[in-house]
């Protein structure tokens, strides 16, 4: 294994210059940088973790805790963090916080105190006053990306907003019937974000003059293939058939546009159809949805992380971005 002193000798510095210039912290001339980092490469020389968290006290490592690692939009958000604090050499502990409530409990009262990392993101999960507490007696920089909290740092989405946008755009088109796939109990949890949508979506409809029909209100689960069940359940019933569906994510709106296509139905000729997210395959269904930037968000809050931990700024909080982008399965009635 190359030692620091390997490095020093090939570079012609001190080891404490190697430190310094491998570490980022404290002056080293750009000539003994580059001529260090040339060296490290040449020699294939990497800092011990453990060496570098004696000396700094610090673990280079960065906790993010999930909900789930197995949905598009957490993925997407924990990859947009990973790859920014990885770039500032960070390392990742991925917390998955499961729907067993004991598991739950030991990573906040003993996983995150161990001293393993040196700051926290959680990742769109509502942490009750207890949890708040363990996280900030930990006295490491923590920022929550979903709804608020008033003891945190958080960047947040509106997402009532968010739904009337998409809403909205249905009614200018001059849908009125206009349906809308939420989610069953069991998914309604971490800040209520279908609770909030569906309050848009109905907000939406009665800010227009437009009574909310409850038999165009669909549960399910978030994934294409709920979206796709309740789909055929809106369209294959007997009576009045919704001519707009707003789906409370893409996975879902992609679901509807198959079941859809199933049916029969052309979209957006006969259907027009609505997401929000922001997928990666929306472009390939050319989906008219919400974008809420969740590679962005990860990116932002990574950021924020960063800069407590490189130069001890506060973190900024505050409202994230959201966009409307109209494609092809929205059109005029």
């Amino acid at each position: 294994m190359v030692s620091i002193d390997e490095v020093a000798k090939l570079a012609g510095v001190s080891t404490a210059t190697v430190s310094r210039a491998l570490s980022g912290r404290g002056h080293v001339s750009a000539g003994a940088r580059d001529r260090v980092h040339v060296a490290a490469e040449t020699l294939g020389y990497v800092v011990s973790s453990r060496a570098s968290s004696l000396a700094s006290g610090r673990t280079q490592n960065v906790g993010v805790i999930v909900p789930f690692l197995d949905r598009w939009f957490f993925s997407t958000v924990l990859s947009g963090a990973t790859s920014a604090l990885m770039r500032a050499g960070y390392d990742i502990t991925l917390y998955n916080i499961t729907a067993d409530a004991a598991v739950r409990r030991e990573v906040f009262s003993t996983f995150l105190r161990r001293q393993r990392v040196d700051a926290v993101v959680a990742v769109s999960i509502e942490l009750d006053d207890d949890e708040t507490g363990q996280l900030l007696d930990l006295g490491l920089p923590v920022i929550a990306i979903g709804g608020p909290n008033p003891r945190l740092r958080t960047l947040t989405v509106d997402d009532t907003a968010v739904a009337r946008l998409a809403t909205d755009h249905l009614i200018g088109l001059g849908h009125r019937d206009i349906a809308h796939i939420g989610a069953n109990p069991e998914f309604d949890i971490d800040f209520h974000i279908p609770t909030q949508r569906r309050l848009g979506f109905e907000q939406a409809l009665t800010d227009a003059g437009i009574t909310p029909n409850h038999a165009f209100l669909e549960p399910a689960d978030f994934t294409v293939d709920g979206g796709f069940r309740a789909a055929k359940q809106l369209l294959g019933r007997p009576g009045p058939r919704p001519t707009a569906i707003f789906a409370a994510s893409d996975e879902m709106a992609i679901g509807a546009i198959l079941a859809a296509r199933d049916l029969g139905f052309r979209v957006p000729q006969d259907l027009s159809i609505v997401g929000i997210d922001g997928h990666e395959l929306g472009e390939f269904f050319q989906l008219t949805t919400v974008d809420q930037f969740p590679m962005a968000q990860g990116e932002r809050a990574a950021q924020a992380i960063l800069a407590q931990l490189e130069g001890g700024a506060d973190a900024p909080g505050g409202e994230l971005p959201y966009e409307l982008i109209v494609r092809g399965t929205t059109a005029r009635v």
